[in-house]
């Protein structure tokens, strides 16, 4: 009896002891398994990612370079446009040049403090016909903010110098031509007619 149990005892223990065995070798196995699919995985995606990012960076530069043509493409639309209207304003090219040759005038008599002559070139008012063919040729030919700037400038100093001469202001007088033959030539470097007018 004894020997039957032990040998029960030992049938046992030698058909249980290889269970965990068995486990513990497939349980590693199925580690290794996973572990590889996963890293598989990441790889994969690592790849997905490096192929994807020069592509949306090519479509972005496309995007680019189809803006800056776009943006070229109108600025030289403008730059023809502008170039056209200059080209066919010899009228307000003429008016512009008389007052480059009218402050001229005016300017060296009030350096000879002669007021009663620049007075005499100005004429009685900023009404003129004069002034009013100037504005003429400023409204036709004004495109930017910055131009329209400088007209108003302009136009602001004019009465001045109108208003100091008319005072008898030698000083006033000088401050106001210099303020209209500055907002004047910067005016011209905005309208893009540097070289086309003479006296500057």
């Amino acid at each position: 009896m004894a020997t039957a149990i032990a040998a029960v005892t030992t049938t046992a223990t030698r058909a249980v002891v290889p269970l965990p065995c068995k486990n513990a070798s497939t349980a590693p196995s199925a580690a290794v398994t996973l572990g590889r699919r996963e890293g598989l995985a990441a790889c994969f995606a690592a790849l997905t990612l490096s192929l994807a990012r020069p592509a949306s960076a090519a479509i972005l530069e496309a995007d680019d370079d189809e803006e800056l043509l776009e943006r070229v493409k109108k600025d030289r639309k403008k730059r023809l446009e502008r170039q056209g209207v200059i080209i066919s304003s010899d009228k307000e090219k003429g008016y512009l040049q008389e007052l480059i040759y009218k402050l001229s005038k005016v300017g060296q008599a009030i350096e000879n403090n002669d007021l009663a002559a620049a007075s005499s070139l100005l004429g009685p008012s900023t009404n003129a016909d004069w002034v009013q063919n100037v504005n003429a040729a400023f409204a036709k030919l004004s495109a930017s903010p910055e131009e329209k700037t400088e007209v108003d400038n302009f136009n602001s100093s004019l009465a001045s110098l109108f208003s100091s001469v008319g005072d008898r202001d030698v000083e006033y007088s000088k401050l106001a031509f210099v303020s209209s033959a500055s907002a004047l030539e910067k005016w011209i470097g905005f309208a893009g007619l540097v070289g086309q007018l003479k006296g500057l």
